[in-house]
């Protein structure tokens, strides 16, 4: 069981950081206006500290109309009104670094807002003497059919509605927009687009930025000639295209070139995110040291299990499906051992503001069991090598919103496309019949991303104290009882957990680049495993059921008597050494930690 008291590659301060994400409409509102806000943020500051975040990392903040909840940016150098002024943002960053934190922005520069001064000049005149801003978005002339109807350039599916094209009547033609239409896509080939990205990431650099979350940053390449898509659905007119601007062919060209234009000048955080991709090699070169790109990137395979897979081999997040403890651990070893030697470093997270709440999809989100199984959640992660994330109220164990809650209550554009479009075509497929969507309500109910938006819960007080006016969206009804000011008082509530569960880990090394090495790979019901950095050696042993089981160290006989370093059940409980065989009760995890 020996290892090296080194990690294949070299530790930096990164690696071992905690990083907080802030969903800023949802996280502290300070004016009343219903939307959280920077002095919202700068007021929490000391919270953040004390529970032991290291990095702040702020979804997006810039002006947006909000189309898609601000990954529609307007202006990338001015701060949206409803979250404050640049001048909020400086007194914010000089609060985090007062504090010996630091400050993650989110770039999102695959695409703009059409409300954004570089798309209105493209969208102006198609002469590109004229306009040079033309070129900074792809357009295309449409096609038309042999009955002279106008179609698209090509066949690609957006990610959230219909066409990725829509027309354009001033200069008719097309552009691109892989989301929705108000997000057109940049054109990364030409170079004035390239250096406008780096000159804006340097801005926010020289302002004080300590790194960069990059949204989407695998699709920024599109394949040469955008070709039709395979049809995939013959029932459907758009078919998925991310074969053609996923990990695309100059993709690895752009992001080194940002990386030797502005990443290697400063010492930063950087992370991917990184969709439709699921072979792990494609992957690899993001995140090697030798290639000079990024830190870490966000990969999703685990965000998948829970996921329908249609006929045509899409994921469809809205259709869930049961998830099994063997495919968990499957994702989890496959990712835990990648590429250890070469120096690949993952990111390690499973709440963001894209999915719904962990302790709802892979704990037991019911009175008797929240508690427990969101400590639980809590062990996974902290025990895995990678850079950890934790997402706002995760720390608290917030759940996903109430299954009385109905449509009129979700506020994200894919949420409310994706039930437009199954109701189109049910209407279609069954014409003058009632239509039945509670199939479809099911499936928002359980993952929706609007599950992540619902605002912090602070105090027992009206909107649990996120805001003295209107929120922006409704505050989940179990505020009165869940909420931070009540765990913080109490030494055994999911904050104290966590509280104590980050001291841990930045306490014992192996924890954070220690080898990983699953046991009892077809056990049902306990996913236990090793780590190894050096002499030291961690035992982890998580029982994801809700009924008692016995675990045998029969793999690992050389570990009975390691020490009890962390469980999750109350701190009164036993804390003896690890026997042959240990007793885990409902949601019982156990971290043992020993040196030979």
């Amino acid at each position: 069981m020996a290892a090296s008291a080194n990690p294949p590659s070299a530790r930096a301060w990164w690696k071992s950081a905690v990083v907080y994400q802030i969903y800023p409409i949802s996280f502290f509102d300070s004016n009343g206006d219903g939307f959280g806000d920077l002095n919202g943020i700068l007021a929490k500051l000391d919270y953040l500290k004390s529970l032991g975040v290291d990095v702040l990392w702020l979804s997006p903040i810039y002006r947006s109309p909000l189309a898609d909840m601000g990954y529609d940016i307007a202006d990338y150098r001015e701060i949206d009104s409803r979250y404050g002024t640049l001048a909020d943002w400086d007194r914010l960053i000089a609060g985090v670094h007062e504090r010996g934190m630091k400050l993650m922005m989110d770039l999102v520069v695959n695409h703009t807002s059409d409300e954004h001064e570089w798309f209105v000049q493209s969208r102006s005149d198609k002469d590109t003497s004229r306009n040079p801003k033309r070129n900074w978005y792809i357009w295309r002339p449409p096609k038309y059919d042999a009955h002279g109807n106008r179609q698209p350039p090509n066949n690609w599916k957006s990610v959230f509605q219909g066409s990725a094209w829509d027309y354009d009547e001033q200069t008719q033609e097309c552009y691109l927009h892989l989301y929705v239409s108000k997000q057109p896509d940049l054109n990364w080939d030409n170079s004035a687009v390239r250096n406008a990205v780096f000159d804006l990431m340097e801005w926010w650099i020289n302002r004080g930025c300590d790194g960069f979350r990059m949204d989407v940053i695998n699709i920024i390449s599109k394949v040469d000639g955008l070709p039709d898509a395979p049809v995939a659905d013959p029932k459907e007119q758009y078919q998925p295209a991310s074969a053609f601007f996923a990990n695309g062919p100059r993709v690895h060209q752009y992001i080194k070139e940002m990386n030797d234009r502005v990443l290697s000048r400063h010492d930063l955080i950087t992370v991917g995110e990184t969709p439709f991709t699921q072979n792990a090699q494609d992957l690899l070169p993001y995140v090697l040291p030798s290639r000079r790109e990024l830190n870490m990137v966000f990969q999703f395979e685990l965000m998948g299990i829970d996921s329908h897979i249609d006929p045509y081999g899409s994921d469809v997040p809205l259709i869930p499906k049961e998830w099994k403890l063997k495919n968990l651990k499957e994702v989890i070893t496959r990712w835990q051992t990648f590429e250890r030697e070469a120096g690949f470093w993952n990111a390690v997270f499973i709440e963001n503001h894209d999915h719904s709440r962990s302790v709802s999809r892979f704990g037991n989100d019911s009175p008797e069991w929240r508690s427990l199984s969101a400590k639980l959640l809590s062990m996974l992660e902290i025990t895995q090598s990678g850079t950890l994330y934790i997402y706002q109220g995760q720390e608290i164990g917030m759940k996903n919103a109430p299954p009385t809650w109905g449509l009129e209550e979700y506020k994200d554009v894919a949420t409310i496309n994706y039930w437009n479009s199954v109701l189109e075509k049910r209407k279609r497929e069954s014409p003058g019949l009632d239509v039945d969507m509670s199939d479809v309500m099911d499936g928002i109910r359980r993952k929706a991303r609007d599950h992540a938006r619902t605002p912090m819960q602070w105090k027992d007080l009206p909107h649990a104290g996120f805001t003295s006016g209107t929120p922006w969206m409704r505050v989940n009804d179990d505020y009165q009882e869940w909420n931070v000011a009540a765990q913080l008082e109490s030494r055994t509530s999911v904050w104290s957990f966590w509280k104590h569960a980050l001291e841990i880990r930045k306490t014992y090394d192996v924890l954070i680049y220690g080898d990983f090495t699953l046991l009892s790979p077809e056990h049902e019901q306990v996913f236990a495993y090793t780590r190894v950095l050096g002499e030291s050696i961690a035992l982890v042993l998580l029982n994801f059921h809700h009924t008692p089981v016995q675990f045998s160290l029969d793999e690992v006989p050389h570990l009975i008597g390691a020490p009890f370093i962390l469980g999750n059940y109350s701190p009164t409980d036993d804390r003896e050494a690890a026997t042959s065989i240990i007793s885990l009760r409902e949601y019982e995890g156990r971290v043992y930690i020993v040196k030979t």
